[in-house]
């Protein structure tokens, strides 16, 4: 396996030295990552682009889990429960460092939802055919010593089940790394600024450098669009009177301290007043509460939450727990925008479909959206199936079922480290810094924020506090500490100057306060 060179110069080079492509990738969220690995997987050629980092979307702001989707059993979807636990499974294997099993516990305060709640947890392991383990009932005792913050009046009891956490950002990192380790492209900072049609077809996409603005022309016998909550307006560049395939709605999430949850369970409350369920997970030694579902019209790079939906999260965690956690308490909230399929106004969002679609366009534009980061990769799988046919490209089949992601560790009976940086933490390690914290609070380090700048395609301060590492969803405002200490070393990386990390700090101090005070108005 080659070793790549992730430098700026050398990505660019890439881009600027190749004119065509077997495919180009459009968004480098977890579709498009996952796309642009299978198709390279399959021996094809391979360049990804992405306008800002990867995952700097919904795919760094999910709920964390990789899982079935319990709640969907209730509306009967038992084959998307399936198809989730299967690929549930497949993340175990292929990424088992940065994808872990995580025990859930549901308390019930009537004498009758314990056995209902059981039942279908049965029914849930059933479809997932075993291997993290069963479903088990709990008695008040147990579930107070799972859940040492729940509210005991009342308490009945609970059941426990099992399912998956995971680093969404890592994982979409581990993503792009294996596309190059499989000789594709993909490059951040990167904009399709429009596509390339000749005779009705779309061939290709003109790309604009972020950081420098310099134009390119990419051709390639397909284009597929992974643009997330963004793919309608990537199909408009192709045809401007196409029809919406998207119904965007938000999903919030609120972090607060370990206290409010501190073993090492989550909570899973079944059923709140919108008809969702609430988690409360255990995450990088903080607590992670959410989520909602509220649709919106529009779709901006930075969602806020909208009125009433961080009191609505701290209302239902409030019933829930002993302690409950206030505005006061909380040390970041994030938003997340998810592109679900449907139209008009006839339903509410959390009853619209989390399947996905292909999309073939008559141009041959091929559009992948809805899913959700469970099922990644037969997304991708499915969208490189219709991109062979439309580019008559050889029909190979996807080999990504089995394949591990890079950092995993090989096939040799070697445990898995429970490190986002998995095998390659010992290159990590030998970076200037390795010992070195650059706040306390966080687990960044000198070394880690040197490798992001050159191996992990960080050029932002953003880049790193926000998705290289997760400081900025963990605690906005020890990570607003922590810029100036990143800008500097970025600025050593990367050959820039003073005024280059002024910048920097102001634009992520800006970033920070967003983050910091949910309730804050623009």
């Amino acid at each position: 396996m080659r070793t790549p060179d992730p430098s700026r110069p050398a990505l660019i080079a890439r881009l600027r030295g190749r004119r065509n492509w077997d495919v180009i990738v459009v968004g480098g969220g977890a579709t498009g990552l996952g796309c642009a690995v299978d198709a390279a997987a399959r021996g094809h050629s391979v360049l990804l682009l992405e306008a800002r980092d990867f995952a700097a979307g919904t795919s760094s702001r999910a709920t964390k889990l990789i899982h079935g989707g319990v709640r969907y059993l209730a509306q009967g979807r038992f084959a998307l429960v399936r198809e989730a636990l299967a690929e549930r499974a497949r993340l175990l294997e292929n990424a088992p460092h940065l994808v872990q099993p995580l025990r859930f516990v549901v308390p019930a305060y009537r004498w009758y939802d314990r056995p209902l709640i059981g039942a279908g947890l049965a029914a849930y392991d059933l479809l997932a055919g075993g291997g993290l383990g069963r479903r088990r009932l709990l008695d008040a005792a147990r579930t107070v010593a799972a859940l040492p913050t729940v509210r005991t009046e009342g308490l009945c009891g609970g059941v426990a089940y099992m399912d998956a956490q995971f680093d969404d950002a890592r994982l979409a990192l581990a993503l792009a790394r294996t596309v190059f380790d499989l000789g594709g492209t993909a490059i951040n900072h990167c904009e399709v600024s429009g596509l390339a049609v000749e005779g009705g077809r779309v061939c290709g996409v003109r790309v604009r450098d972020c950081e420098t603005g310099e134009a390119y022309d990419a051709a390639a016998r397909v284009v597929i669009n992974a643009a997330g909550v963004w793919a309608d307006t990537v199909r408009r560049l192709a045809d401007p009177a196409v029809p919406g395939l998207l119904r965007p709605s938000q999903g919030v999430h609120l972090v607060v301290g370990r206290e409010f949850l501190p073993g090492p369970d989550a909570m899973l409350v079944p059923r709140t007043a919108d008809g969702r369920v609430l988690f409360a997970i255990p995450w990088q030694g903080r607590v992670l509460l959410g989520t909602t579902d509220t649709p919106r019209p529009d779709a901006p790079f930075e969602p806020r939450p909208l009125p009433g939906e961080v009191d609505f999260i701290l209302a239902t965690a409030a019933r829930h727990l002993a302690r409950a956690p206030g505005r006061a308490d909380v040390l970041s909230a994030f938003v997340g925008l998810r592109p679900l399929i449907g139209v008009g106004e006839a339903s509410a969002t959390r009853n619209l479909s989390r399947e996905h679609v292909v999309d073939v366009s008559s141009g041959g534009l091929v559009s992948v959206t809805g899913g959700k980061w469970t099922t990644y990769r037969l997304m991708a799988q499915d969208a490189v199936d219709a991109a062979q046919s439309v580019a008559g490209l050889p029909r190979r089949d996807s080999p990504t079922a089995r394949l591990p992601l890079h950092g995993a560790p090989r096939a040799d009976g070697a445990a898995a480290p429970k490190d986002p940086y998995g095998t390659d933490r010992e290159q990590v390690d030998r970076l200037p810094g390795a010992r070195r914290r650059l706040v306390e609070g966080f687990t960044l380090t000198e070394a880690e924020v040197r490798y992001a700048a050159r191996a992990e395609f960080a050029r932002t301060v953003e880049d790193v506090l926000a998705r290289r590492h997760r400081a900025l969803f963990l605690d906005a405002a020890l990570a607003a500490e922590a810029a100036p200490a990143v800008a500097a070393i970025l600025a050593e990386e990367r050959g820039v100057g003073a005024d280059w990390c002024a910048a920097e700090c102001a634009r992520f101090s800006a970033l920070a306060a967003r983050y910091r005070d949910p309730g804050a108005e623009d």
